[in-house]
């Protein structure tokens, strides 16, 4: 079952189009400056809540990052392209690196020379953090946040598409990694709600949570919500 919708994604639903939509998606360089954008702009113009998302964010990559890492070798699992020949779709090498979506991506069959070129399979890093993410984004903003479960469920599919993972290792990591960023989300929780009481009072009598909104219940109605 999972060769097969492998196959059917990999090989059969593909046209110039997709193989270039769905190698940007997968190719995270692309995005990398913008992601870094956004985040330095929370972090100088943002309110208490945007300053908390990035922080708490970018400590969470960062350990989900090295439990990939571990999980990946304890688990062993082989790629596609290390265990038969797959299409794969790879975006050419540019710089800057987003001048790489006005190329033709490169298509070709896997060989013996991609056995050993990449690491194992499972957990998929890139649907560990664009879940990290996803969850995040859901949990601080709840009325816009969860649209990042879409860009998420996109990088997913992507990775199947270029031939890098398996249908189940994505699947598996949606639910690995959410589950991760929540027992994160949960421990950053308590840290501020015990370290933040005590050393910052007065900031936490303005927030005490880092994802509720403090306004929540104070306003009158038709006052206008602050921003976070």
């Amino acid at each position: 079952m999972d060769q097969s919708i492998f196959h059917f994604i990999n090989q059969q639903w593909t046209s110039p189009a997709l193989d270039l939509f769905m190698a940007a998606l997968s190719d995270s360089a692309i995005w990398e400056p913008l992601f870094v954008t956004i985040g330095l702009g929370a972090l100088f113009f943002g309110g208490f809540r945007a300053r908390a998302f990035v922080i708490c964010l970018v400590i969470s990559l960062l350990i989900t990052n090295e439990f990939v890492d571990v999980l990946k070798s304890a688990v062993d699992r082989r790629r596609p392209k290390q265990v038969e020949n797959v299409r794969l779709v790879e975006m050419q090498r540019t710089r800057p690196a987003f001048l790489t979506l006005f190329k033709k991506p490169t298509i070709r069959f896997s060989d013996s020379s991609d056995r050993n070129r990449s690491g194992p399979s499972f957990p998929s890093g890139h649907v560990t953090n664009n879940s990290v993410i996803a969850v995040f984004c859901t949990l601080f903003y709840r009325r816009w946040g969860w649209l990042y479960w879409f860009v998420a469920s996109a990088v997913g599919y992507s990775r199947i598409f270029v031939g890098a993972h398996w249908p189940s290792d994505v699947i598996a990591t949606f639910f690995l990694a959410g589950g991760e960023a929540l027992l994160l989300l949960g421990l950053f929780e308590l840290i501020w709600r015990s370290a933040g009481r005590k050393w910052m009072a007065q900031l936490f009598a303005r927030y005490p949570s880092l994802i509720a909104d403090p306004n929540v219940g104070t306003r009158t109605p038709g006052e206008p919500q602050h921003s976070a």
